[in-house]
This record gives C-alpha cells, structure tokens and sequence, in this order.
C-alpha cells in the first residue's frame, strides 16, 4: 500500500461524490467495469490521484484547463516525479481528449495496463 495523508480522505470522498463530467465518462462507461480494477479519487502520498490501478501501478489524471498554465504544468510535472518514485506511471489526457477521442483514450489506457501487467510478470 501507497503511504498517504490521511488528512486528504474527506476531501476524496468529496470529489468521488463530485466528479467532473469528464471523469465521470471515464469511469462509468470504461474503468468501473474493466477488467482490472482501478479505483477513483485514490490518496497518494500527498495527492489525490483521479483513477488508480494497485496492479499495474498506473495513475490516470484528466486536466482541464486549470492544468496548463505555468505554474500548473510546474506542479503537475512535481507531481508526477514524486509518483513515480513509487514505481508509478501517470498517464494524462486533457478534457477535450475524452470529448473527443473516448475510444483512443480508453485504448491508451488499455495497452498501458496490459503493458505495465506484463512487465510485473517478467519480474
């Protein structure tokens, strides 16, 4: 198991309750369903990661517009490093991506995990 703040529980719940549009196509119509099980609004480390999968140590962010500014994409790449610090990928698709490219998305996220699951079976 990640470490995690603790602190950071209530507000996951929040925005499991709250999701965006976006992420709330994503879930219901490809991950809550997928094969391997991914989890929503998952805390890491000091982070709430959009969607988790535990088995192929894959983190799935959706940005809007809000992430590419400056100072957002500075904090987002910070992010990012120390994630993968624990063995993690994060994978990152913009809003207008899930508007307009669903299946590509999914299919990304598809090759990604088969891809990360194979490589934890060599090992």
């Amino acid at each position: 198991m990640k470490e995690y703040n603790k602190e950071n529980i209530p507000l996951a719940k929040t925005l499991r309750k709250n999701m965006t549009p976006w992420e709330r196509k994503l879930w219901y119509l490809f991950l809550k369903d997928y094969s391997v099980r991914f989890q929503r609004q998952k805390c890491i480390d000091s982070f709430i990661a959009d969607f988790y999968c535990f088995r192929a140590k894959l983190v799935i962010e959706l940005d809007g517009g809000g992430h590419y500014d400056p100072d957002s994409k500075q904090r987002d790449l910070q992010r990012t490093k120390i994630l993968e610090q624990y063995g993690l990928k994060v994978i990152r698709f913009c809003n207008t991506d899930i508007d307009n490219n669903f299946y590509g998305v999914c299919t990304v996220i598809d090759d990604e995990v088969k891809n990360r699951l194979l490589k934890y079976l060599e090992v």
